[in-house]
């Protein structure tokens, strides 16, 4: 005989597809009670194997989500066999049961076993059937996450001298304390796993970000991102990349920078040195932001930006942002592949709901009876 597994765990919806459901629905890949339809439902899975007649079952923890009045009943029923009464296979007897099931699936399972997630499953047999019973008497509807079933593995009745062994009482108490220990195991064991930061969420994600001083971020998935960067952007903080790469992260926009050096009014080279004076001033600590003119949807998310900016960049220095209009100036920040624009114009109806704006064009040949 192959051996059992230490634990059966049914967290897939297709695992629970073969059972029979009533006023209970599949949801997401657990089950659900919707309070707005019924007040009562059950769900009743299929046999579940052990493969050894005459199986002791142990412990089963069932994760379900009970808000404030739910309730969570469990029942259970063990046999060597499939059959029940004059029915040769209860699986299928029960799946063709007509009208309201619960009658006879009270009579097969009898009273329930437990009224809580964890509990000690007192039955023998090689099969097992489980039947979940949800109420709902407030506006929140329950739901079953998952069931772990315990197959086998070390118990700590199994340490001791036979004569202790023979008396059901010793093992059901030291149930008690033997999944105490093994919860805290398993608990010890994911430790590494739960410090994985593309796995972890909620408080726990902004307890590991703090580690390497991160905060903020656009939602968990935008925390998660700043965490796989966080070295390199500690690395390159304070340089041209560093601060382009935080506004990036805080607008979404790819930015031009431009520094005094590469604008000085006092280079050789340069052309106008009184209209680069005018643009771009004669401080050496100060460099530009180039972005989009529609970067921003208000003054106060433009505003939080240049505060948030303020501790991105290097000690003694200034940003001037500048939000480049899509437009020619003349003498202004008109840059040739950015936000220049020679000819072309599209068409627009004007009513009493339409502002012109200063860089509109009307008329045209092709467009007269518009």
């Amino acid at each position: 005989m192959e051996g059992i597994q230490a634990q059966m765990v049914f967290c897939c919806a297709e695992q629970w597809m073969g059972g029979r459901f009533h006023q209970i629905e599949p949801w997401g890949d657990g089950l659900r009670l919707d309070c707005n339809r019924a007040a009562t439902g059950v769900y009743c899975m299929k046999a579940v194997d052990s493969g050894e007649n005459g199986f002791c079952w142990s412990r089963a923890v069932v994760e379900a989500e009970l808000p404030p009045d739910t309730a969570l009943r469990v029942y259970a029923y063990a046999c060597d066999t499939k059959g029940w009464g004059d029915w040769a296979d209860l699986d299928q007897a029960i799946g063709v049961l007509e009208g309201d099931p619960l009658p006879v699936l009270r009579e097969i399972f009898g009273a329930p076993v437990a009224e809580s997630g964890d509990f000690y499953l007192p039955r023998q047999g090689r099969y097992l059937w489980l039947m979940f019973e949800l109420a709902a008497t407030g506006s929140a509807s329950p739901v079953i996450r998952a069931l772990r079933l315990w197959m086998g593995g070390d118990h700590m009745a199994d340490y001791l001298p036979a004569i202790y062994q023979e008396e059901d009482f010793t093992r059901r108490f030291l149930s008690i304390f033997d999944s105490m220990y093994t919860d805290m195991e398993r608990a010890i064991d994911g430790l590494p796993g739960r410090m994985d930061y593309e796995h972890a969420s909620g408080e726990l994600l902004k307890y590991l970000a703090s580690w390497v001083c991160v905060e903020g971020g656009n939602g968990e998935e935008g925390l998660r991102a700043r965490i796989r960067t966080a070295l390199p952007d500690y690395e390159e903080r304070y340089t041209v990349e560093g601060v382009r790469r935080s506004i990036r992260r805080l607008t979404g926009r790819e930015p031009i920078l431009i520094e005094h050096f590469q604008v000085s009014p006092n280079r050789p080279d340069c052309g106008n040195p009184e209209l680069y004076r005018r643009l771009y001033g004669e401080d050496p600590y100060r460099f530009f932001a180039l972005l989009p003119e529609d970067t921003f949807s208000s003054q106060r998310e433009r505003e939080a930006f240049q505060r948030d900016m303020e501790e991105l960049i290097p000690a003694g220095m200034s940003m001037q942002m500048v939000q480049l209009k899509s437009c020619i100036q003349l003498d202004w920040h008109t840059y040739l592949g950015i936000n220049s624009q020679v000819g072309g114009y599209v068409p627009a109806a004007i009513d009493e709901q339409v502002t012109i704006h200063y860089d509109t064009t009307i008329g045209g040949a092709n467009h007269e009876s518009r």
